[in-house]
């Protein structure tokens, strides 16, 4: 079963269950894959739904960063509620450590020594670790292990 299929599934069975805040999450992003699909007339794959889910966890966190500054709790835990319900479908985050260990790796292969190297490192960084770390925490780490 497909990813987008597991996200219908699961939202069949929210509104079996009368759940309305995870019916209405899962629905935000059914809509958003549709989108897609619309505009751009292809049908998505398994990367293209993280990319999406991904790119909506991004715009949750903005959001909740704005709200926090409005003093705005109760849109805050909205927002993560919403988070929640889409992380369990993206792909495991390495931790910090696995990360550094990852980007030592790339950063040998590139043969990178100063930070005049890192947009190779990021290039390669970016498509090796593509759903598994955010592209912000791969740009901090990059920026300590080459200063």
């Amino acid at each position: 079963m497909g990813l987008r299929e597991q996200i219908n599934q699961d939202l069949k069975e929210a509104m079996k269950a009368k759940d309305t805040h995870k019916r209405d999450a899962l629905r935000l992003l059914t809509s958003a894959f549709k989108q897609i699909e619309v505009d751009e007339r292809k049908e998505l794959s398994d990367e293209d739904v993280i990319k999406i889910i991904q790119k909506q966890v991004k715009s949750r966190n903005d959001s909740i960063e704005q709200y926090k500054s409005a003093s705005r709790d109760d849109l805050v835990e909205i927002e993560q509620r919403e988070i929640a319900y889409f992380e369990p479908y993206l792909p495991k985050q390495l931790s910090d450590e696995e990360l550094t260990n990852e980007l030592q790796t790339i950063i040998k292969q590139v043969g990178a020594t100063s930070m005049k190297d890192m947009g190779k490192v990021m290039g390669m960084a970016s498509k090796a670790l593509a759903g598994k770390a955010d592209g912000k925490r791969i740009n901090e780490c990059v920026k300590k292990l080459l200063a």
